[in-house]
């Protein structure tokens, strides 16, 4: 997974401003479910279409910038939790045992057609 890491609030507001989709991983590192959520996702980085960046926030270091996306697009915190954010909205996210790529990847197809 060719994961940009996410750590500063001008990376977060040139997200907001895109148009295209992207997804955002929040991931602590300290929570295994975390960690295994993390793995699942890597394992299915190949669905991923190569013209839709990865986000990956560790929010035990970026704890503010992980408060700010939840303020950003009125999602409750939660950790790990998955964002898919398209045209200044959050079109879809899951937390914990709910991550899946392919869930993400189905509705990136679906902003697509």
């Amino acid at each position: 997974m060719n994961w940009i890491a996410l750590n500063s609030a001008d990376q977060l507001e040139e997200i907001l401003h895109s148009n295209k989709p992207i997804v955002i991983f929040k991931h602590s590192t300290r929570c295994p479910v975390s960690g295994m959520a993390r793995r699942n996702v890597e394992f299915e980085a190949s669905l991923l279409p190569e013209n839709v960046p990865a986000y990956f926030l560790d929010l035990i270091k970026y704890r503010e910038l992980s408060n700010l996306v939840a303020e950003t697009w009125n999602v409750r915190h939660e950790s790990p939790q998955i964002l898919l954010v398209h045209n200044q909205q959050c079109v879809y996210h899951a937390s914990h045992n709910e991550i899946s790529l392919a869930d993400v990847v189905v509705k990136i197809n679906q902003l697509q057609t």
